[in-house]
């Protein structure tokens, strides 16, 4: 089986239980979906007759859609296709995904390259957290894998350009957690100004220092967010409930929330803020955003809280402006280098430093933001096995039809391909001959993926419409779904 069949299928009976020969993931147009039940309800949509060019005349259905029921795709027995789940994926996509008949085989950890080099080789899908490495090693041993879904924000452990030329989308979770993980950020304002953190730690080693110097409420504080995208607007609305002064930099311009103000640049916002909270993306333009030149220009004793990436802050620097008292405090989340697994395993120069929250990239963990997430990346992995639909990727051009309609022999044609000129011209060419319902064609960077709804096709045609596309020379997957 296959994403990417490396021949064409036969053009024996179609029949749904009957599994695809193909390399990768099925595509199954060997076989044909039960007839469906006809439904005398009268169609509003609009039509015409169309010679083709053998001659036969065929009616075109109008774009505007009628009563007739919307067909589901299933083009392969489900239980062939192979899912690989790593890192705890929350039970909600486990659900979903057997819910499909799928096979899903589920491990709590990440595993070692040479295990997992092993285990991938066989799967057509695979579901990360942020520990699992897809790098390039890994993905030339997934001989049949086509989708991967990556069950939290980040998308930085896939080698997403490699992915992509292999013809395989990538989907995460770009919102689900941004809810939990404002909560955690609001949480630690709170905890280093009051320096709980340390009264907590001298507690438990039977310490009592009842001290209020430098210790403050958050009302009147002004909060500067570097990152106003779905975690940093979220937090702008909870920080202004509490009483504090909201402004933002962002790369773009955005529309504020509240009462909160977007200012020009990143020193401005260091220069005025008390606390300063970084919600970015991994990038080569963020990377070291955060060194000893850009902590100097914070005010004295204000904090900074990162839970975006680790790469985002220059560690040593910021245990050196701790440990000097330039800042009052910071709370930190993500890490440069992070264990693989649970255990004694964590060092860092921040280990020690005064009024320092350290937590173990827990911002999205939570039970809502995990449940949440399960859903949101296993539909998104459903949609494009069982439909095509590319729309959520972020390596992979978007793209999406509407329903076909639950008629026979209709077929929908998913094409990755190589985004060069002339492909389009090719492909017109190949289904002149037929009635194409409706198609939707994108690119990104140097590769394209283009959808069409084929009705009125024979098991013949099928097998030659198959065999024509995947044998062009810029083609990367092709599938037929029914």
């Amino acid at each position: 089986m296959s994403f990417a069949p490396s021949s064409p299928p036969t053009t024996a009976a179609r029949n749904p239980s009957t599994p695809s020969t193909a390399r990768v993931m099925p595509t199954n147009v060997t076989g044909a979906p039960s007839t469906p039940a006809q439904s005398n309800a009268p169609s509003t949509s609009t039509s015409s007759t169309t010679p083709g060019t053998d001659g036969r005349v065929r009616e075109r259905q109008g774009s505007f859609g009628g009563s007739t029921k919307a067909k589901i795709l299933k083009p392969f027995n489900t239980a062939n296709i192979k899912i690989l789940l790593l890192e705890n994926v929350n039970e909600t996509a486990v659900a979903a995904l057997r819910g499909q008949g799928y096979q899903v085989e589920t491990h709590t950890k990440a595993l070692a390259e040479d295990v997992l080099i092993e285990k991938i080789k066989d799967v057509h899908c695979v579901g990360i957290r942020s520990k699992t490495k897809l790098t390039k090693k890994v993905l030339n041993a997934a001989e049949k894998l086509g989708v991967i879904g990556c069950f939290c924000i980040g998308t930085n452990q896939v080698d997403l350009e490699v992915a992509a030329q292999k013809g395989i989308a990538v989907f995460n979770s770009p919102f689900s957690n941004s809810r939990s993980v404002a909560e955690l950020v609001l949480a630690e304002i709170v905890l280093l100004s009051r320096q709980l953190g340390d009264r907590n730690n001298e507690m438990h080693q039977g310490i009592w220092s009842k001290v209020s110097a430098n210790c403050y409420e958050i009302r009147g504080k002004t909060l500067g967010i570097v990152g106003y995208g779905h975690i940093g607007s979220q937090l702008s609305v909870l920080a202004e409930s509490m009483g504090m002064r909201v402004f933002f930099h962002d790369v773009v311009p955005l529309m504020p929330l509240g009462t909160s103000k977007q200012v020009a640049s990143l020193d401005e916002l260091l220069e005025m803020s008390d606390f300063i909270t970084l919600h970015v993306p991994e990038t080569e333009d963020t990377k070291n955003m955060i060194g000893e030149l850009e902590l100097n220009k914070m005010k004295q004793g204000s904090f900074l809280i990162n839970a975006s990436r680790g790469t985002v802050v220059q560690i040593p620097a910021l245990a050196k402006a701790l440990r000097s008292g330039h800042l009052g405090g910071a709370a930190v989340d993500v890490f440069p280098k992070e264990p693989a697994a649970n255990g004694k395993f964590f060092e860092s120069e921040l280990v020690g430093c005064p009024n320092t929250l350290l937590t173990p990239h827990i911002g999205g963990s939570t039970e809502e933001a995990q449940s949440m997430i399960g859903v949101e990346v296993s539909q998104a992995l459903i949609k494009f096995i069982n439909n095509g639909t590319s729309i959520g990727a972020v390596n992979f051009p978007e793209v999406d039809l509407r329903a076909i309609r639950d008629e026979e022999n209709s077929i929908r044609l998913c094409y990755t391909h190589m985004n060069v000129p002339g492909v389009l011209l090719r492909i017109t060419n190949i289904l002149a001959d037929h009635n194409v319902d409706k198609q939707f064609s994108d690119s990104k960077g140097k590769i394209a993926y283009l959808m069409a709804d084929i009705s009125d096709v024979t098991p013949e045609q099928i097998q030659d419409i198959y065999r024509r596309v995947s044998e062009t020379p810029t083609n990367i997957v092709t599938r037929i779904l029914y």
